[in-house]
């Protein structure tokens, strides 16, 4: 065992030096020497000390003490956010070509803790959004820039969160109409962008966009149910394209993409609950992929997934059931159905329920919301809300992807986010306040709710359904 190695099991095991070469020199006859530890086992164990110290601070101070630690900084919070507004320091300029979703993620986080801005910023951001509004339709990262499925996606949801006249009404919807049309693939998929990539999260963006502005059409959804559903992996998650790893950002947006066209009983959706909760590690926050850290961000990508599936439930249910029925069937009918193409997995997948012809998709993301029926949370949301008050929150404002990471805007708003299903993960209405148990720390923490398809606070998705329904 080389020295390297030795250092880092002992950083694990306690192990005194003397103890190590007692147990190298004299080693039992039947036990192998332990490998060496690989750099994804030392960064996990790395995390998981600044962790439990953490927690283990946590538990031996008095409960005022406590208390303290658990309120969430609102007014540390916006004043970080707001100041990410007025001015960015020079290393935000390989952000350049991101600038919209900047304005998302601060506006959307503070909207979320229920503050606000002055008249005259909204107005600039407005404007500045307006100038990234390509001619021809969709919203580039900065003015003069390519239009991208993205950035439309990040500058529509902050024009919605800013709400109003001005600000809905600047959205030139049948130009942008004709942009993501131009990026529809023959395959179900879009670009990004002209020559762009083809991926889950482009088929999400897109038909988010097209779905909260009224403009979802048939042409818009065709084949977009195929593409997303030869992503989904065998570990039940959904990966970026046929072939990736499944990934908690492409499992969001996967599904909800599904759920807006009506063909989220085409999922394998009992895999997935599986894949998702399984995410939820021993730091009682969520990781994006099998094996990997846990990171503040997916405390909305996958417990935003978990908060989808959980109002699937009966579709769930009918999926679980045929499946058990199809298990109980003869080694010989398995072998027969396998032959015939109607085996365990091509049955599971073969209940279709393309719902664009039979069921009005423009109206799925309202009912989806309004008509809520409350069900049991699919993950720990205490131990989540925990991860981000103490692990993630940072005293001075804003939220950080893990301890010994700096804060940033986007974690900010994902974790923020994530901390809002949390909250409201219990509730039998979408406007019902939680129970005080359910909200960890002081009842002051409570946030803002969203709609989980878009993940724009209620209150604002509401207003833009209002105008642009009202409007067509």
């Amino acid at each position: 065992m080389n020295e390297r190695c030795l250092k880092s099991l002992l950083a694990v095991s306690g192990d005194t030096m003397s103890e190590v070469s007692e147990k190298e020199t004299n080693p039992p006859a039947t036990e192998a020497a332990p490998p060496c530890p690989t750099v994804t086992e030392r960064d996990q164990w790395m995390v998981e000390s600044q962790v439990f110290q953490i927690y283990h601070l946590f538990a031996t101070i008095p409960p005022n003490a406590q208390t303290l630690m658990l309120e969430l900084q609102r007014d540390n919070h916006v004043q970080f956010l707001s100041k990410g507004l007025r001015h960015l320091s020079s290393a935000f300029s390989v952000l350049d070509s991101n600038r919209p979703w900047l304005c998302y993620w601060i506006f959307h986080s503070i909207a979320l803790l229920g503050e606000s801005v002055e008249d005259e910023l909204e107005d600039n951001t407005i404007e500045f959004l307006n100038r990234c509004q390509d001619p021809d339709g969709g919203y580039a990262g900065g003015p003069g820039q390519m239009p991208h499925i993205a950035t439309t996606y990040a500058a529509v949801n902050t024009l919605i969160t800013l709400g109003g006249q001005k600000s809905l009404a600047s959205i030139n919807r049948d130009k942008l109409h004709g942009f993501l049309r131009r990026m529809k693939q023959p395959n179900g998929g879009f670009r990004m962008h002209d020559d762009g990539e083809i991926d889950v999260r482009a088929c999400y963006t897109a038909i988010s966009v097209a779905s909260i502005l009224n403009i979802l059409d048939d042409e818009l959804i065709q084949n977009v149910g195929d593409y997303i559903l030869s992503c989904q992996t065998y570990e039940g998650g959904i990966g970026g394209e046929p072939g990736s790893e499944a990934h908690g950002g492409y499992t969001f947006c996967g599904l909800a993409a599904m759920i807006l066209i009506g063909e989220a009983s085409r999922l394998d959706l009992p895999r997935l609950i599986d894949w998702v909760v399984c995410r939820q590690g021993k730091e009682c926050g969520f990781q994006g992929r099998t094996n990997k850290l846990v990171d503040g961000c997916y405390s909305f990508w996958q417990g935003g997934a978990a908060a989808l599936l959980q109002r699937l439930y009966s579709i769930i249910d009918k999926q679980m059931e045929e499946t058990s029925q199809i298990f109980s069937i003869s080694n010989v009918s398995e072998d027969k159905e396998s032959l015939d193409g109607t085996s365990t997995h091509a049955t599971y997948r073969g209940t279709r329920a393309i719902e664009s012809g039979s069921t009005d998709f423009k109206n799925i993301a309202y009912k989806f919301i309004n008509e809520w029926r409350a069900q049991e949370p699919l993950f720990h949301s205490i131990a989540l809300q925990q991860y981000i008050l103490l692990c993630a929150q940072e005293q001075e404002g804003g939220l950080r992807d893990k301890p010994g990471k700096r804060r940033d805007h986007y974690h900010t708003c994902y974790c923020l986010s994530g901390l809002s299903l949390c909250q409201y993960s219990w509730s039998k209405h979408p406007n019902s306040p939680p129970l005080p148990k359910l909200v960890l720390g002081p009842y002051s923490n409570l946030l803002e709710p969203i709609h989980p398809l878009f993940n724009v606070v209620l209150e604002r998705y509401r207003e833009a359904h209002e105008f642009f329904f009202t409007e067509s």
